[in-house]
Order: C-alpha cells, then structure tokens, then sequence
C-alpha cells in the first residue's frame, strides 16, 4: 500500500491513528532487533503525537500530506528533545532544542517521527561500519551476513524491512542516499544541491550535504520530497527556483561506469534494453579521473572544519579539566571520536594547512568546476545521464575488513561525481544478482528532479510487470 492510499483511509475514519502507531513501534521494534537499524526510538512521542492526530480527525481537522505516517530521521537530523548524535559517541546524550527545518515540515503535514536510524559515525562512509564506539551496525535485510551500504544504511534497510508504508528521511554527501538504496533494493531520491534546507543538519560538508527521501516506492520518495523542499531563510545556501521537467527522448550512459562487476553491468544493460528508449554511449572523462580525488579532498576538508567544535567545551562530550587546552581537547576527541573521523579529520586538516591549500584543496576546487561543466555539456544534449548505482552487490563484512581505505574509497566511484555537482539523482531497484538488489541510478540537470523521478517510475514499471 502507499503513503497516498493510507492517508486516504486514515482520513476518512477507517484507521486509528492511535492504534496503528502502536502496532508499527511494535513491528519497528522486531526489525531494529533483527537488523539493528535503528539508533534511538521515539515511542511516547510517536504515540502522544497520534492521539493528537486522532482528536484531530475527530474534529474533522483532516489536512496533511503524510497525515498519520510513521516516518524515520537520519541521526543527523535534529529533532527537539530526541537523542541525535549524527551515529558518534561524543554526541551521546545531546538532545537538541529545536528542529531542522526538513523535520518542522514534515510535521506540519501530521507525519509521526518514530525514531532515528543509524549511519556512519558523521557520514564517513559507504557501508555503514563506520558506527562509533558503542553504535552497533545495521544488517541487510537480504542477506545479515551484509552491509547495508552507508552512509544511510538504517534508514533504507528499515524501509525494505517495513510491511507497513514509511518512508525514511535520508541525507547524503557522496552518494548516501542512492548507494544504501541500491544495496537494500528500495528507492534513494536526492535532490539538487539547496533545494531542501539544511538547517538542523549536523554538517559533514557544507558545500555537499543534500536531504532527501528513501521509500519503498519512487511515488512515496516523491511524496516526501514535495514536503521538504523550498526555500528557507535559515539556510544561507536555499534556492528558491522550483523543480521543472524536460521531455525524455534519448538518454546518455557513461561508458567509464560499465567497468563494474560484470553481473551489475548485464542487469544495468538489460534494464535499459527493456525500457525501450533510445540511449547513446558517452564518455565523462574528467569526472572519471578527478571526481574521486576532488569530492575526499573537498569533503575531508570541510569535515575537519566542522568537526573542530566537538572538543569537549560548548560542544561533544564533557570530562572534568585537567592540563592545559590541547591535552583536554586531545583526550576529548581521541576517547570519542571513531577511527574513521579521526582519519578524515587528519587528512582534511592536512589539506587545508598552509603551504599545502594550493597544492591540494585549491586544486580539488578547480576540478569540480571543470565535473560541473562536463556535467552540463552533457545534459544540454540528453536530459538523463544513466549509471548503475554500485559497482558491486552489497559486500559481505567479512570482506569489507579486508579493503583499504583507498579501496572503501573507491566504492563512491559512480555516486560521488552528481553530488560534487549537486545534480539530483534517483536510484530504483533494477533487479537481483544472487538475491540481492541492484540499482540503477538517473541524474539529471539541476532542478529536473521530476525528470529522474519519471525514469525511477519507467524501471519501477518494468519490475511490477
């Protein structure tokens, strides 16, 4: 059923809110204990916030888009008076005052937050076992021998695991909206780089974080992004522009993306044979070599910033005083911190040093204005540039822990260069590959988010036929 067809039958009185927000945290608590997606459980609230909601419909007070809909945050996302942590340690126990702006709308159309699920600790990675020191990681639904994908692992292997209509609030940097999608097989939706307010985001890069939606359907991800989006004075980087829709007649495939694993690359092509539409082959040559290198460079860089306030004074966790600033801060931050942060905050500081800015960070900058403009060559000539989403089924951790860091690096090689952009981009389930999902991934230009979101809707098609 979707989010649609379930506001419908909440608003004419044949659901109680009430009791269906009940039965959901109890259903939402057997998931969590299979898969251990979920960070913190929101059930006073979720159930105040219904009998609200049911008074409400008493009183014919029936207006809202996601009227009585159970619906998960990232932990990244503030919500007021709800544990959120971003998934690290030295954030434990912080419950912000406010709510980020995403939040404020979706409750302004009677959704119900019911939890927070779980992520790489900031955002710093692409498999979600990046969890801090007392953060468990999630499991795949397909297979628990299985990451998730990350950085948004909890959110998409609690939407595939959901028997009830949800959809997730995600976030994404480098491809953590669509790469968790692809490896948990529902739907990642990420938008334009402004067009939903970051304000009450807990930042991993300034300049890249993107919120958006994961659904079991391309429709319920549209939905929830209809509500999100606009303009807010509270985030200095908003557009106001609305989305817009460009006719698909022919689309492009990059031809440096079929050098996956030959499986993911023959379902890739399958699909698109299947859709009957005409596609050419191109070739991104820059954003093949430089995106990469440009987005940890830039990312890193703007992590290591954000992250320096988290030293144990107005920020992060607290101990009692002891030595001077740099022995207290120092002890504050390598108690707390991962050893996943802890590199990306060497690394980014490393980059940005003097004597060392030009040579690295000025460097990346300039790439990912020259990705920009490749970007748009193409896109003035075809209104869809067609990718898989990963270059592999989602990895068993067994064999996560035998990659390098450059190797984890690696695996963002298809995601990374939309988001250096800030394209949208949509990822939708293309099929199975030893029973596990596969995505395919739809960027467009920028503000044609109904355009990708029609192409999910073509495959989706496909799929229930």
């Amino acid at each position: 059923m979707s989010i649609k067809q379930q506001v419908k039958l909440i608003k004419e009185g044949k659901i109680s809110v009430s009791d269906y927000v009940k039965e959901v945290l109890k259903q939402s608590t057997k998931i969590n204990d299979e898969l251990k997606c979920l960070n913190y459980f929101a059930r006073d609230e979720a159930i105040k916030r219904a009998e609200i909601l049911d008074r409400e419909l008493k009183q014919n007070k029936t207006n809202g888009k996601l009227f009585g809909i159970p619906i998960t945050a990232k932990d990244d996302l503030c919500v007021k008076g709800m544990e959120t942590t971003s998934g690290s340690t030295i954030l434990r126990g912080y419950k912000p005052p406010y709510n980020a702006t995403c939040i404020e709308k979706v409750l302004m159309e009677k959704g119900i937050i019911i939890g927070k699920t779980c992520q790489d600790e900031f955002g710093f990675g692409s498999f979600n076992t990046n969890t801090s020191l007392d953060f468990e990681k999630p499991l795949n639904p397909f297979d628990k021998e299985r990451t998730t994908g990350g950085s948004s692992g909890g959110a998409a292997a609690f939407v595939q695991k959901a028997d009830f209509p949800t959809v997730a609030l995600a976030e994404s940097t480098g491809g953590s909206i669509v790469n968790p999608a692809s490896f948990c097989g529902v739907v990642g939706l990420c938008p334009t780089y402004g067009l939903v307010s970051r304000y009450g985001l807990i930042d991993y890069a300034n300049s890249l974080d993107k919120i958006g939606a994961i659904g079991k359907t391309v429709e319920d991800a549209e939905l929830l992004l209809d509500v999100i989006k606009g303009f807010d004075h509270l985030d200095s980087t908003s557009i106001k522009q609305e989305s817009k829709k460009i006719n698909i007649k022919e689309i492009a495939i990059q031809k440096e993306a079929l050098d996956v694993d030959k499986e993911v690359k023959d379902l890739f092509l399958e699909t698109l044979k299947k859709l009957k539409i005409k596609y050419k082959e191109i070739s991104l040559p820059i954003i093949a070599k430089y995106a990469i290198p440009a987005y940890y460079i830039i990312a890193m860089s703007e992590a290591s910033t954000n992250l320096a306030k988290y030293c144990g004074m107005r920020h992060g966790k607290e101990e009692e005083i002891k030595g001077d600033f740099n022995e207290y801060f120092s002890k504050i931050r390598s108690t707390y911190f991962g050893r996943e942060a802890k590199r990306r905050i060497i690394l980014g500081t490393f980059a940005r040093m003097a004597g060392y800015r030009d040579a690295f960070y000025v460097k990346a900058l300039k790439a990912r204005s020259l990705i920009i403009q490749e970007y748009k060559k193409v896109l003035k000539d075809y209104p869809i540039i067609a990718t898989p989403t990963m270059p592999l089924i989602a990895p068993k951790f067994k064999d996560i822990t035998k990659l390098t860091p450059l190797q984890n690096y690696m695996m963002d090689i298809l995601t990374v260069g939309p988001n250096l952009a800030g394209l949208p981009h949509l990822s939708v389930n293309a099929g199975f590959i030893s029973k596990m999902p596969s995505g395919i991934m739809f960027t467009g230009d920028h503000l044609c988010e109904n355009t990708v979101i029609e192409m999910g809707k073509k495959v989706e098609n496909l799929t229930s036929m």
